[in-house]
């Protein structure tokens, strides 16, 4: 099974909840490798996906040890499907922090970035930009003017705070159809979303789309 199967069908009313469970961690871990800038904080997934992995792995430490040949065996599907959703989250969690990483001053100062934090995740960014700044200042920044200390200056019309670039092209399929055409600000080129088609475009075009769920990267 490749990814576009565990994609396949994410709405299916007939699935098991685990199973649909499993196709939105993998859809929302596939996004957000793909998309340049942070995407919002899927809480209420995540809940349920933590909350099963706790249970998986207090029921294998429960069973460690019975010698029974028919429990052992579903203790090793039940580690194998856990081994999959650990995965996924740890793979999620780490571009997630990645991004962070490289743009928390950003994030921090955009009401919009900052709603899509966690909150973990917003107590990371601000310990990541307090040691930051700090290292910075024992570093070099003590010896500059005080006018040339700020890491978020704007003088000259100029930002100092690094912003995703949002022109990356990413590889976009539709969902559903799209009714008004897309049009690529800055250019004259648009285009009509209809359902399986595959674009290469810039994120910005598509992110509302993809946000929406009509839309979904690849």
């Amino acid at each position: 099974m490749d990814i576009d199967d565990i994609l396949a069908e994410v709405s299916g009313d007939g699935l098991p909840a685990e199973t649909r469970d499993l196709q939105e961690l993998t859809r929302a871990w596939v996004t957000e490798r793909s998309a340049p800038e942070l995407l919002p904080w899927p809480s209420d997934l995540m809940e349920r996906v933590l909350g099963r992995i706790h249970q998986q792995i207090e029921v294998v430490e429960e069973q460690v040890g019975n010698v029974d040949p028919k429990t052992n065996f579903r203790l090793i599907i039940i580690q194998t499907e856990l081994e999959r959703f650990k995965f996924l989250v740890r793979s999620y969690l780490r571009t997630r922090i990645a991004k962070i990483d490289k743009h928390a001053l950003y994030m921090l100062n955009n009401p919009t970035q900052k709603a899509r934090l966690s909150a973990s995740e917003l107590q990371y960014a601000n310990s990541h930009q307090t040691l930051l700044e700090a290292h910075y200042r024992s570093s070099f920044l003590s010896q500059f003017p005080a006018s040339l200390q700020r890491l978020d200056d704007t003088a000259g019309g100029i930002s100092m705070i690094e912003q995703p670039d949002t022109d990356t092209a990413v590889f976009v399929r539709a969902l559903r159809d799209v009714e008004e055409p897309i049009v690529v600000e800055g250019t004259d080129i648009g285009f009509e979303l209809r359902r399986g088609d595959v674009y290469v475009v810039r994120w910005s075009a598509v992110r509302e789309h993809v946000m929406n769920g009509g839309a979904e990267l690849i």
